[in-house]
């Protein structure tokens, strides 16, 4: 069994895995790592390059897309670890980026997953949006970061070097023991895509273990390289799923409130999306609303498992302000002012 297992998903980035797979062979074989590759039904050259130029690679070969979630629960089926890491194609590594991470993973029994600090590939300076260095959630689903609040992200000028507790991991560089992963039952595959690292983390959350970001680690990301931050298609499913894991894992007493605050915020972001013509993003939040709508009773078993498995019932990463109140009404812009 490997200790740490650096799993890429890919499909049809043949592109991007000849350009950022070199520098994840290298310094993860260096410290001890197997590299996987799980090819979610390529069609184009990525598996052919990847056995010609990769041979140290091993690959898992699925049959089809199965989209982010279950592309990687089907991939974590053919490996055995004690710790995986489900590493974006477009994050390029440096020397050793994998040993704090596995030191404080080795070190702290109760953690269940980490992540490294996220920098931008293009900004070298700047945190990267998706993760940043660690991730919150306010009160009615809105994700945040040490470093990135809406659309404002930080220079990174070490003031978020501490080791702290946080809420979610991001899926561009999740490190995950195995075994939590399985035990709470991996991502969402109905997920798809977007929004699923943060179901997973609050379900291991509130079944007692602890997330955290090691920033002693970090890599660089490109960031929006597969749906570009304002496709359509992406404001669809973040709303849809972000409504889903909201039904998923609230608390009883807190359902029906946040819902009702939920639905009045939606349509003002669809509102929002009209007055600056986005009409295909307007429309994508609409259609959210009603998929989530009609697959609400289909999700009712997940609820009902989660709820009866949680045993902390306040999480402390999960705010309970409003970051829209606090970023649009009160001007703060940067973690270090909540």
């Amino acid at each position: 069994m490997d200790k740490v297992a650096v799993v890429i998903l890919n499909w049809n980035g043949c592109d991007m895995l000849r350009s950022f797979l070199p520098s994840v062979v290298r310094f993860s074989e260096a410290d001890g790592a197997a590299v996987y590759v799980a090819d979610n039904g390529s069609t184009d050259a990525s598996v052919e390059m990847l056995r010609r130029d990769f041979p140290s690679v091993r690959l898992v070969l699925l049959k089809e897309n199965h989209g982010f979630a279950d592309g990687y629960n089907l991939a974590l089926q053919a490996i055995e670890a004690e710790y995986v890491v489900l590493l974006n194609s477009d994050v390029e590594v440096p020397e050793h980026w994998l040993k704090p991470l596995t030191d404080y993973m080795d070190a702290h029994p109760e953690v269940a997953a980490c992540q490294p600090k996220i920098l931008s590939w293009r900004q070298r300076e700047m945190f990267e949006y998706a993760g940043a260095a660690g991730g919150f959630l306010d009160r009615y689903g809105y994700p945040y970061c040490r470093g990135r609040i809406m659309g404002v992200v930080e220079r990174d000028a070490g003031q978020y070097d501490d080791v702290v507790p946080v809420f979610w991991a991001t899926g561009a560089a999740l490190f995950v023991r195995l075994h939590d992963y399985r035990r709470a039952g991996g991502l969402d595959g109905r997920f798809f895509a977007h929004m699923e690292e943060i179901d997973l983390c609050w379900r291991l959350r509130a079944r007692g273990r602890q997330i955290v970001c090691v920033p002693q680690s970090v890599v660089y990301h490109v960031g929006g390289a597969t749906l570009k931050k304002e496709n359509p298609r992406k404001t669809f499913l973040n709303f849809r799923n972000n409504l889903i894991m909201l039904y998923k894992n609230l608390p009883s007493e807190e359902l029906v409130p946040v819902m009702r605050v939920r639905a009045f915020l939606d349509y003002v972001a669809a509102f929002v999306f009209l007055l600056k013509f986005q009409f295909s993003n307007a429309s994508a939040v609409i259609r959210a609303r009603r998929e989530y709508r009609l697959l609400r009773s289909s999700f009712a078993p997940a609820r009902k498992t989660n709820l009866k498995e949680t045993s902390l019932h306040v999480i402390p990463e999960r705010t309970k302000s409003s970051i829209l109140l606090e970023y649009y009404c009160r001007g703060r812009k940067y973690f270090s002012q909540l």
